[in-house]
């Protein structure tokens, strides 16, 4: 038979798992808006609670809050004000050492047959990985709040012999919030300081900048995020290799792809093509319905892309892009400024 301290025990570890759990649980419906994060943190939360309500009055009859001595312990700087991260990190660890303690308490001879080892050892585990893209995220929330209006692609075949960094301070000029550098042919060694090159100008006027394709080249020149193509490096792998606070955007032509993609690691989604585009002659075009109907299906931020240009983008966003990914209708104008701020300002109207 389980003693009256080994109750008091299991009673306090089950509310420190419960607490920490539902903060967690918040932070990610909330606050992240992660259906899969939020949906398992309430499953584990219901199962971990003991169900058998005999036992749950022993654990009740057993408390003594108002004479337990550590009610009123802090540690030395527990009090002071935290960022979200810190309190994610502080409520996972709070959790995950309940569910030791409840994974060891289980294993002593009598304790009642309510509590499984593996169970809660399987918890803990699982919350380690849940930690890790709880903290990601929250550290992510800040660029995905930047990504939306005009984001143009810097493509060097469709840049003409003017230089990547010229053009980028026009569209920045002109508006846009992020840009992305785009390229097929350049050696690694050139393609490197051309990244290094638009980072630097774009941190000086606070835009995003994105790396296609290279997570190499997205690592090496400090790049904001990377954007891929369904036939890239997988998601998954992209996201273990990418630091926590960088942003992973997934190519898609359906529902589908997009779910898909999320689920794997991807902040945001881009959809396309919406219109026939010159800058990709093997682009599907999957039209302003496909868009609407991803729309439906994520809450995460949606880029549109393909064919857009100052005449259609309004269609564009009432079918519920929140960005627009631009090529050959700003950088191939005369005046790349002129077409960004186009097409930025009637994200403004």
């Amino acid at each position: 038979m389980t003693s009256h301290q080994e109750l008091r025990i299991i009673d306090a570890s089950l509310n420190r798992v419960g607490e920490g759990l539902r903060f967690l649980e918040d932070i990610a419906r909330l606050l992240l808006n992660n259906t899969a994060l939020s949906q398992q943190l309430k499953a584990m939360r219901h199962d971990l609670i003991v169900g058998d309500f005999l036992f749950h009055r022993n654990l009740l009859e057993s408390r003594d809050s108002e004479n337990d001595v550590g009610k009123y312990s802090e540690v030395p700087g527990e009090a002071k004000a935290k960022e979200l991260p810190s309190l994610i990190v502080a409520n996972s660890r709070r959790a995950q050492e309940a569910l030791r303690t409840l994974e060891e308490m289980a294993k002593v001879p009598a304790t009642s047959p309510e509590l499984d080892s593996d169970k809660f050892k399987k918890a803990r585990f699982d919350l380690y990985t849940i930690e890790r893209k709880l903290v990601s995220g929250m550290l992510r929330q800040d660029k995905l709040k930047q990504l939306s209006g005009l984001y143009v692609i810097i493509d060097t075949e469709m840049l003409k012999g003017r230089s990547h960094a010229e053009v980028t301070i026009q569209v920045i000029r002109g508006g846009a919030r992020v840009v992305q550098l785009r390229d097929k042919y350049l050696s690694k060694d050139k393609l490197l300081a051309v990244g290094l090159a638009l980072k630097s100008i774009c941190a000086e006027r606070n835009v995003l900048f994105t790396m296609n394709d290279y997570l190499d080249i997205a690592l090496a020149a400090g790049a904001d995020g990377l954007h891929l193509g369904q036939g890239d490096l997988p998601v998954k792998a992209a996201r273990q290799l990418l630091p926590l606070d960088k942003i992973l955007g997934i190519s898609t032509t359906n529902v589908e792809q997009a779910v898909t993609g999320l689920a794997d690691g991807a902040d945001h989604v881009a959809v396309g093509s919406i219109y026939p585009t010159s800058t990709k002659e093997t682009a599907v075009v999957v039209g302003l319905e496909s868009l609407r109907q991803v729309r439906q299906a994520v809450s995460a931020p949606l880029v549109a892309i393909g064919g857009i240009n100052k005449d259609n983008v309004a269609d564009v966003i009432a079918a519920g892009a929140d960005a627009v990914a631009v090529i050959s209708g700003v950088i191939a104008a005369d005046s790349p400024e002129v077409a960004s701020r186009q097409i930025a300002g009637i994200f403004e109207t």
